[in-house]
């Protein structure tokens, strides 16, 4: 069966509008992506940022009328000149299309990442098996290979560690199978929580793995605290970060662009040391080590 998407281009203010009419229309699903080539970085809290231009894509069942969608954004939308776009979509197993350009990766000596059911070249491999499902996380993306070729390096074992952010829980479970002793998984987000518990499944390491809310972390300090999130939230997240971090204990940090690395550092400076920012393309790990206790409540 073939499906048929709907796309039109809009400015920001026409976007939720635009999205709304092809909901009403009957859309099976509204995506928002950019128009043209315009960086988005990380909103402020409560924030939700639009590019200037916005392309607004619908799928819709093979026997929707057209016309009739289109004069649907054209009620809703009187003001704007509406070029509707339309591709007829051949049916495929929508539920594993993250597989496309997803296959074992190697990060640092030992450690490598693989699709459920792929296994590496070396037997000898320290392997983490991701489904990412709901929840980003694969290790294509610059800032998590920056994390896991560190983590490779850098041994956590017999270490009790907090992966802050874990998404799809792949530094999380990367630091089990690198023998930590016990780690701590917090997202805000359900779904996140929900393909952690999943993946460390797949891992066999659901018995020294935690997954929580931010809420709901009880322990004390940690040997090593990971954050890959974004430079505002970590900036906005010193003290609490700082306060889970034992003194002598290590603090990794990244999806920081770099012209952002100074400032995320200077928030941390009142506790840690930092080495040199490891670079890679626009982006940076910044490893700090903490060296002052902090006075601040980390709850």
């Amino acid at each position: 069966m073939a499906w048929l998407q709907l796309s039109v281009e809009v400015p920001a203010d026409q976007a939720e509008i635009a999205s709304e009419a092809f909901s009403a229309a009957g859309a099976l699903s509204v995506t928002v992506l950019d128009a043209g080539d315009e960086p988005l970085f990380e909103p402020a809290p409560g924030e939700t940022p639009l590019w200037s231009r916005n392309r607004i894509v619908a799928l819709f069942g093979p026997e929707t009328d057209v016309a009739q969608v289109v004069g649907h954004l054209r009620d809703m939308l009187p003001g704007e000149s509406i070029v509707c776009h339309q591709e007829r979509l051949e049916d495929r197993d929508w539920s594993n299309t993250w597989r496309d350009g997803f296959s074992a990766m190697q990060f640092g000596r030992r450690l490598w990442v693989c699709p459920v059911g792929e296994l590496p070249p070396d037997p000898a491999a320290t392997v983490v098996q991701m489904d990412p499902g709901l929840a980003f996380g694969t290790g294509t993306h610059v800032t998590t290979g920056l994390c896991l070729e560190w983590l490779d390096e850098h041994s956590p074992a017999g270490m009790q560690v907090l992966d802050y952010g874990c998404g799809s829980g792949i530094l999380a479970i990367a630091a089990c199978k690198l023998g930590a002793d016990r780690v701590y998984a917090v997202d805000i987000d359900p779904q996140a929580l929900q393909a952690t518990r999943e993946n460390a499944l797949r891992n066999a390491v659901e018995g020294s793995l935690e997954v929580l809310l931010p809420g709901e972390l009880a322990t004390g300090p940690v040997d090593l605290v990971m954050a890959n999130i974004l430079a505002n939230p970590l900036i906005g997240l010193s003290g609490q970060l700082a306060a889970r971090v034992c003194t002598g204990g290590q603090l990794i940090m990244t999806g920081i662009l770099k012209e952002q690395g100074a400032a995320v550092m200077s928030a941390y400076q009142d506790w840690f040391d930092f080495g040199t920012p490891v670079a890679r393309e626009e982006w940076v790990l910044l490893e700090g080590i903490k060296q002052r206790d902090s006075q601040v409540d980390g709850h």
